[in-house]
C-alpha cells in the first residue's frame, strides 16, 4: 500500500511537472514570437524560398509548411464580391452638381490638348461624354489659376467620360490651382512600364486636385514630387477608386498615390486597391508619403491590398509614412534626415495585405489613430527618426516598435503576434465575414475602454464620434451605406 500511494504521488509529480515544462515551452516560444517580430504571412514564404533547389522532398515539406503557415494567419481565401464597395465611401460619392457651369465644352483629344494649352484663371473645361483615347505626347497643363478663380477638368455626369492613355504620363500638372472631376481614366499600354502614371504632379503645382475619378492600371495612378527646387504643396485627392486589373509586369514602383518631398496634402475616402508588383523586389505600397515633406493626412481611406488579386508573390504595404526611403538627392531638404513630419493616419479601414496594414520609417511626430487594420501583419514603427502617438486602433495583428522606433500606444485593441501562429484572430472574429466584405459587427463593437475627448473628425463613414466611441474606423460600418444612399 506504501509503495502504491507513492507511485501515484510520483505519477502526479511528473504528470504536474510535465505539463509545467509544456507551458514553460509554449510561454518560451510566444516570448521568441514576439521578440522575433516574424509574422506567419512572413515566415511561410520564407520558408518556401530556403528551401528551394535542395531535394525533392525538403521543396516539398517547404512549401507544406510554408503555406500552413500563411493560411493559419490569413485563412481560406473567399470570394470578395462587391458587397465593400457598396458600403465604402469612395468613387462617385457624391452627384454631379447640376448648377456647375460648363463652360468651355470640348468634344475630341486634339480640342482637350487645346484648351488646356489656353487655359486661364476661372476656365471649367468641361468634357463631352464619349472615350477619348490619347497617345505619345503628355498632356501639359502650365497655365496657372488662382485661388479664386481654380481651372477644373471635369465631366459633367461621373463615368460619362473615358479616357484611355497609351503614354508613360497622363497628365503632367506644373502649375497651381486645377481640379480634376468625375472621369474615368485608363493606361492602355501593351507593357506595363509605359503607362506610368495618370497625373503626375510636380514643382509650381500646388494646391492640385482630384476628386471622384475612377483611375486604373497604372503603376502610380498619382506621382507627386518636386521639381526645379519648388513643391506642390497642399494637394487634395479625395473620393477617387485608385485600382488595376491586373498583377503590374515592372520592377518600377508600384504605389497608386506616390507621394514624395510635398506637404499638407489631403488623402481622403480614396478607394485604392489591387497594387501588386510582379517584377524586381515585389514590394508595393496602396500610398505613401515620404521625401522629408510634413504634415501629410490620410483619412477615411479604403485600402484593400488584395481584392480581385490575390495570392501573388510579393510584400504589399497598405499606408506608410516613409515607403521604402528617398535618395538625398530628391528629398525636400536634401537630407531626409526624416521621411515624413507630423503625418496623421486616421480613421482608414485597411485589409488584406500580405505585409503590414501601416508601415512607417523614419516618420517623426506621426499620429495613428483610429484606423481598422483586418487581415495584414499589423503596423510597425521603425528606426530611431520614427516616433508615433497610436490611440484608439483596432488591428487584427501586433502593434509595435523595431530598430529604434519610438511608440506609445494607448487605448489600443489588438492581438498578440504569437496568436497568429495558433490561427487565433479575435479582432477578425469580431466582424461579421471581412474576407467577403462584410465588416458589420459579429455581436456587440469593441467599445474603447478610456473616454476621449470629442473628435471633430468624422468616422470613416462621416459619422461624427462621441466620446465611448468603438475602436477603429467606425463605430457602424452600415453607416458609410446609409451615407451613400441608394
Amino acid at each position: 500500500m506504501i509503495k502504491a500511494g507513492r507511485g501515484r504521488r510520483l505519477h502526479r509529480r511528473l504528470l504536474v511537472g510535465g505539463i509545467a515544462f509544456l507551458v514553460a515551452g509554449a510561454v518560451t516560444a510566444a516570448m521568441v514570437v514576439d521578440w522575433l517580430g516574424v509574422t506567419p504571412r512572413a515566415l511561410g514564404p520564407y520558408i518556401e524560398r530556403r528551401t528551394e533547389g535542395h531535394h525533392p522532398a525538403i521543396v516539398a515539406g517547404g512549401r507544406l509548411t510554408g503555406r500552413a503557415l500563411v493560411e493559419l494567419d490569413r485563412g481560406m481565401a473567399h470570394p470578395t464580391g462587391d458587397l465593400v464597395r457598396a458600403l465604402a465611401p469612395g468613387t462617385q460619392a457624391r452627384p454631379a452638381n447640376p448648377t456647375a457651369p460648363v463652360g468651355i465644352l470640348v468634344a475630341t483629344p486634339d480640342e482637350v490638348r487645346t484648351a488646356l494649352a489656353a487655359a486661364q484663371p476661372g476656365d471649367v473645361i468641361t468634357l463631352s461624354p464619349g472615350t477619348y483615347r490619347f497617345e505619345g505626347i503628355k498632356l501639359d497643363v502650365n497655365r496657372p489659376g488662382r485661388a479664386d478663380a481654380r481651372i477644373t477638368v471635369r465631366a459633367a455626369q461621373p463615368g460619362s467620360v473615358r479616357l484611355e492613355f497609351r503614354m508613360v504620363e497622363g497628365f503632367k500638372v506644373s502649375a497651381p490651382w486645377w481640379r480634376f472631376e468625375n472621369l474615368v481614366i485608363r493606361g492602355a499600354c501593351d507593357d506595363d512600364d509605359s503607362c506610368e502614371h495618370a497625373f503626375h504632379v510636380v514643382g509650381a503645382a500646388s494646391h492640385f486636385a482630384a476628386v471622384n475619378n475612377t483611375i486604373s492600371d497604372f503603376n502610380a495612378h498619382f506621382k507627386i514630387n518636386g521639381e526645379d527646387g519648388r513643391f506642390p504643396d497642399d494637394g487634395l485627392i479625395e473620393s477617387n477608386t485608385l485600382d488595376n486589373s491586373r498583377v503590374r509586369a515592372t520592377a518600377r514602383p508600384v504605389t497608386p498615390i506616390d507621394l514624395v518631398a510635398a506637404s499638407r496634402w489631403v488623402i481622403r475616402t480614396n478607394w485604392i486597391s489591387d497594387f501588386i508588383k510582379g517584377q524586381g523586389d515585389r514590394i508595393s505600397y496602396g500610398a505613401f508619403a515620404k521625401g522629408a515633406g510634413s504634415a501629410n493626412i490620410f483619412e477615411r481611406n479604403l485600402i484593400w491590398c488584395e481584392h480581385r488579386l490575390r495570392g501573388e508573390p510579393g510584400q504589399r504595404i497598405g499606408l506608410s509614412l516613409g515607403g521604402g526611403g528617398t535618395g538625398k538627392e530628391v528629398c525636400r531638404d536634401r537630407k531626409c534626415i526624416t521621411e515624413q513630419d507630423g503625418g496623421v493616419l486616421r480613421a482608414n479601414l485597411i485589409t488584406a495585405c500580405s505585409d503590414v496594414g501601416i508601415y512607417l520609417n523614419s516618420a517623426a511626430a506621426s499620429k495613428v489613430d483610429d484606423n481598422t487594420v483586418v487581415d495584414t501583419a499589423g503596423i510597425d514603427v521603425r528606426f530611431p527618426a520614427s516616433s508615433a502617438d497610436a490611440t484608439g486602433n483596432l488591428v487584427d495583428g501586433a502593434i509595435r516598435s523595431r530598430n529604434g522606433g519610438l511608440l506609445r500606444s494607448v487605448d489600443n485593441y489588438s492581438t498578440p503576434l504569437w496568436q497568429s501562429f495558433a490561427g487565433l484572430h479575435r479582432v477578425r472574429g469580431l466582424f461579421t465575414a471581412p474576407q467577403a466584405g462584410d465588416f458589420s459587427w459579429r455581436s456587440k463593437a469593441p467599445s474603447r475602454e478610456r473616454e476621449a475627448e470629442e473628435r471633430a473628425a468624422p468616422d470613416l463613414c462621416g459619422k461624427r464620434r462621441g466620446i465611448m466611441a468603438s475602436y477603429g474606423a467606425f463605430d457602424d460600418f452600415r453607416d458609410c451605406q446609409a451615407a451613400r444612399g441608394p
